[in-house]
């Protein structure tokens, strides 16, 4: 074996079953999958509405969906089905559905991201309401455990300082719909200390700031390396002791996409970590659906819309 392969980790991601009861205490939300007629789409909608927790809105060309439907031997004939053709159409009717309140989850199926987000992101689907729009990973290990919740890895390369306020906002407000009653935050950058050259450790401290002075429910720290984010031990060698967060972190603000795409790839290679991913800041929760996600990981971010739209 190449022994470099020995840092991944054999254990498989599991969905938390503190998520899917969770999502399950509310409203089972509509969930409107943007070309839907594809294997994986159409399993993860499956799986997720016999946990009870979804109730899928079908957008696209209707003989795929059939097919997939009948191959999974899945009686859809109860459910609303859209017939659309081809990407733009499909992710254009399934945004302005949600836009229109006809539906209270987007989530991506078969058809190119960026042809998925220009739909959510155009201002005739009505989903833009002020906010930024961040993505936001919870992070749940094998053996259970509260989650880690990461911003942003996926959507914004380079947010600036107003982004990464939104994203500290919304990390807050799902770490306390998932049950965690004070989240505690840390901003990463490379350094514990404020340092001109490395302009992550400026904004993390500039952040840090801000947080504590605006968002009362919660404990905020910046800048914080990864080892005094996540290791107690490492905050004992180096000496903090009385930093709330450090060492214990429920959610990490990071500084740019590379970082944050970094972590939350070696968090699921290295130790089996379940990524659920949402995308928040617009009028309905957005779901982006990889090829590379496993059947746990888009049945936990399922989750995560379901009780993101009951809690908002």
């Amino acid at each position: 074996m190449n022994i470099k392969n020995k840092f991944i980790s054999g254990a498989d991601p599991i969905c938390p079953v503190d998520f899917l009861e969770r999502a399950r205490l509310g409203n089972s939300p509509r969930v409107a999958i943007a070309r839907a007629g594809a294997p994986l789409p159409m399993r993860a909608a499956l799986e997720a509405t016999n946990e009870g927790i979804m109730v899928p809105i079908f957008v696209g060309e209707v003989d795929d969906i059939l097919l997939e439907a009948n191959e999974l031997s899945w009686d859809i004939s109860n459910y609303k089905i859209i017939d659309t053709n081809g990407e733009i159409e499909a992710a254009t009717v399934a945004a302005n559905l949600c836009g229109k309140n006809e539906a209270d989850v987007l989530m991506k199926g078969q058809l190119h991201t960026d042809v998925f987000m220009k739909a959510a992101l155009n201002r005739d689907a009505g989903l833009r309401v002020g906010s930024k729009f961040v993505h936001l990973f919870a992070m749940s290990h094998p053996d259970g455990g509260s989650p880690i919740v990461i911003s942003d890895a996926a959507v914004n390369v380079n947010p600036d300082i107003e982004t990464r306020k939104d994203a500290t906002r919304s990390v807050v407000k799902l770490l306390i719909a998932l049950g965690v009653e004070c989240p505690r935050i840390a901003f990463l950058s490379a350094t514990e200390s404020v340092i001109p050259s490395v302009i992550s450790s400026v904004e993390g401290a500039e952040l840090s700031d801000w947080a504590k002075n605006e968002i009362s429910n919660a404990h905020f720290s910046g800048p914080l390396a990864l080892d005094l984010i996540i290791s107690e031990k490492s905050c004992k060698i180096k000496g903090i002791v009385d930093d709330p967060v450090a060492g214990f972190a429920d959610g990490i603000i990071v500084p740019e996409i590379v970082s944050g795409n970094t972590l939350f790839k070696s968090m699921v290679y290295m130790t089996g970590a379940c990524a659920g991913g949402i995308v928040v800041g617009g009028k309905v929760p957005i779901l982006l659906t990889s090829r590379a996600d496993s059947s746990a990981a888009r049945l936990s971010s399922i989750s995560l819309a379901s009780i993101w739209s009951n809690a908002n």
